[in-house]
């Protein structure tokens, strides 16, 4: 359903990618690993029309995302969610809901709406709560609820266990994981935590400086003790 096709992209004249391709199906969950500054946030804002693109092709569904701009990207069923700032943290839960389906009818909305919090029903407390009084991984799942209130087909998630409890970042991680196994989304999940995202993963892209260093099964570069090690701070496995 989406593909990256040999992009070359950076901000202004800093090229960050070099040659990079990338597939993500529906029903998979497609992991993004790499160490620090491989451009694995670039190449989520680069799908997502965020920078520029010197070189290659990104596609939906062979419908070309190349070229248009951000806004209308998101129209075409492609929803992104940033490391930080991807909520309103002045704004009410519902108010950062609505804002999200702003296009949306209010018999829709409130389809959707229901739909969405029964991935997380704890959410329905909060309606009235500002967000910047939640916790972190409260806050997660508010951005996870304003992306599906857009009905994507696919969810590009930056970090999304970023700074949360163990609780939390399991949740997480297993919410992503039901959404692309039970719901059929496309899921290209960028994940600090190397081991977990592996484990959950179908695919897997290794970047190191910008380029693809490794594409395959992500049981495979879980299993490939020398890449893990030199690449994902993850320790050989004991004989």
């Amino acid at each position: 359903m989406l593909k990256v096709d040999t992009v070359s992209a950076g901000y202004g004249k800093l090229q960050i990618l070099t040659d990079v391709s990338l597939e993500a199906s529906s029903g998979e969950i497609t992991i993004v690993v790499g160490p620090n500054g491989s451009g694995k946030s670039t190449l989520l804002k680069t799908i997502a029309g965020l920078t520029n693109i010197y070189k290659g092709t990104v596609t939906m569904d062979a419908k070309a995302l190349t070229g248009r701009p951000a806004h209308m990207i998101a129209r075409t069923g492609l929803a992104y969610l940033p490391q930080t700032e991807s909520v309103f943290t002045k704004l009410r839960v519902s108010e950062n809901f609505k804002m999200a389906a702003y296009m949306v009818s209010k018999a829709e909305y409130a389809e959707r709406l229901k739909d969405a919090l029964g991935i997380f029903p704890q959410l329905s407390s909060y309606l009235n709560t500002k967000v910047v009084n939640l916790s972190g991984g409260e806050r997660q799942m508010v951005a996870m609820t304003m992306a599906l209130l857009r009905k994507p087909q696919v969810i590009l998630f930056d970090e999304p266990t970023a700074n949360l409890s163990p609780k939390y970042a399991t949740e997480v991680l297993r919410t992503i994981q039901k959404l692309g196994k039970e719901r059929g989304l496309t899921i290209v999940l960028v994940e600090q935590n190397a081991k977990r995202a592996l484990e959950i993963g179908d695919r897997a892209y290794l970047l190191v400086g910008g380029k693809n260093a490794f594409v395959g099964a992500a049981s495979e570069l879980l299993a490939h003790q020398e890449l893990a090690r030199m690449y994902l701070g993850m320790k050989a496995a004991s004989a």
